[in-house]
């Protein structure tokens, strides 16, 4: 078992002035078993981080995917070093806006114009915001995890603060079924401004799926968003749109677009994305040029040394031979993969004498130990080494044999040295 000393005392001090001790719920002790696991990191490299007590760790969290190149890549360091030199925030706009802009039109399919933000809720809300200017409709249906803000997480459980009214705009639709979207198109006739959905999560689209949403807002006259801000730049260069051929009307970007840098962006058709001009979306850093310079780095990078590629033959590799691993132990009942090979899950089940979250408390501790740390998806970066996939494959064989034995003889508590992690919301 690793030492968690400095982990603990951390965290006692950080509560005293942050709330959880964490700015993100799945940064925080509800997401990774304290005692059993860090809480802190102080440094990162490469494919690798250390906590606060020093200990090594390969990461496949990856800060919740925003790393896509690998920690302190040289060259988007060196992009941002240089514009730090000549400035961060002025107070009109800098041509690296234009030039970012430019570059994003060129990739994203939907893409004629854009406007940056520092997060995808920014970006998700902006979204929603021009849908209902265009459409002149309040009522939005979602599909997916699409932010904090008051839109969204109030048709979660997370809705303490969500005014009544606004949680009764926003109704949820279940991803590769398109009778439940239509159910709601017939329930509120003329009312859904907008159709907010990731167009891939967990589970691959059914054949005709996307192609069907599409079909449905134009025949009901509601605009069609993909939230890509995980999928952006990771599935594919030109989105999850590009790699499934099916183009939405406004799309959302972030998190490693910029290697951790804090940017996200909107983007769509110019007949909508130009009522920007007339709703007030608009933020003193959304052209903070390191950011933007990260960005632009990131960017030519990823296109000239065939990120992707890299990326994907690893997470192929990792789904196939860990999918072989859980036949080995014979845990098909409860564990098994999903995703696509740059963003794949190991997805626990409930067992008849556990929970998925007691297992998974059980798992994070055991991988941690083993050096590895991972919060039940894999996020890959272009960092991770064919020898990485190698160490966290064996610790699963390791791992994957102390949950078959926990389950077999119901010893959890005995092993388990931490807290039990704790739900935030399911999405996905």
């Amino acid at each position: 078992m690793n030492n968690y000393t400095n982990s603990g005392e951390w965290l006692q001090r950080a509560e005293k002035t942050i709330p959880l001790g964490s700015q993100t719920f799945s940064k925080s002790k509800v997401a990774f078993p304290q005692n059993a696991a860090p809480l802190f990191i102080e440094r990162g490299y490469g494919s690798k981080v250390w906590d606060a007590d020093n200990n090594e760790y390969i990461d496949f969290v990856n800060g919740l995917l925003s790393i896509s190149l690998g920690y302190c890549d040289a060259e988007i360091n060196q992009a941002v070093i240089s514009q730090l030199a000549l400035g961060v925030t002025f107070s009109l706009p800098h041509k690296l806006e234009m030039e970012v802009a430019e570059e994003l039109v060129k990739l994203i399919p939907c893409a004629e114009m854009v406007r940056f933000g520092k997060n995808g809720s920014d970006a998700t809300s902006a979204a929603i915001r021009l849908a209902r200017a265009y459409t002149k409709r309040e009522h939005v249906a979602v599909c997916g995890y699409h932010g904090w803000q008051d839109w969204y997480i109030g048709s979660t459980t997370r809705n303490l603060g969500v005014p009544e009214c606004v949680r009764a705009l926003t109704h949820t639709f279940t991803y590769n079924d398109l009778d439940s979207l239509e159910k709601l198109f017939n329930e509120h006739p003329e009312q859904l401004a907008a159709v907010i959905m990731e167009p891939m999560n967990v589970a691959y689209p059914k054949q005709g799926f996307l192609e069907g949403v599409k079909a449905l807002c134009q025949k009901y006259g509601t605009v069609l968003i993909f939230d890509e801000t995980i999928t952006g730049f990771r599935f594919d260069l030109h989105g999850a749109q590009g790699l499934f051929n099916v183009t939405p009307d406004l799309a959302t970007f972030g998190k490693g677009m910029a290697n951790g840098f804090p940017i996200s962006a909107v983007v769509g058709k110019q007949k909508i994305m130009s009522l920007m001009e007339d709703i007030f979306f608009s933020g003193t850093f959304a052209g903070e040029t390191m950011s933007l310079a990260a960005t632009k780095a990131t960017l030519k990078k990823m296109q000239e040394k065939d990120v992707l590629t890299h990326i994907h033959h690893l997470g192929d590799k990792l789904i196939a031979e860990l999918d072989t691993l859980i036949l080995k132990h014979n845990a098909q009942q409860w564990l098994s993969t999903a995703g696509h090979p740059a963003w794949s899950f190991i997805v626990i089940k409930d067992t008849a004498h556990y929970s998925s979250l007691e297992l998974k408390s059980l798992f994070i501790q055991e991988m941690c130990t083993r050096g590895i740390l991972i919060a039940g998806s894999h996020n890959l970066s272009y960092a991770h080494t064919l020898c990485d996939i190698e160490k966290l494959l064996n610790a699963y064989d390791e791992v994957i044999a102390i949950l078959v034995n926990t389950i077999k003889t119901q010893n959890l508590y005995t092993v388990f040295k931490g807290k039990l992690l704790e739900p935030v919301f399911k999405v996905r």
